[in-house]
């Protein structure tokens, strides 16, 4: 790790939790790129499909607090 990196992380650790999760937020943006219009297209119809489907009656939503217990059922086994 070069000097000045690590003056840097030095700085960096004495920043505020929400300033270091505000730089993070800002670096992995800056990692990621612009999000692919084509993925938030899908995405966005997926989304309608869904509320069409729960609309109609057709599927019934779980609440959110039944999702949560059995994911950590599953995750104790």
């Amino acid at each position: 790790m070069s000097t000045n990196v690590a003056e840097i992380e030095a700085k960096i650790r004495l920043l505020s939790l929400e300033d270091k999760t505000e730089l993070i937020r800002s670096l992995i943006g800056e990692l990621d790129g612009p999000a692919d219009a084509d993925v938030e297209c899908a995405w966005l119809i997926e989304a309608q499909r869904r509320h069409r489907e729960i609309a109609e009656g057709k599927v019934k939503p779980v609440p959110a607090q039944r999702v949560f217990q059995n994911l950590r059922a599953r995750l104790k086994k």
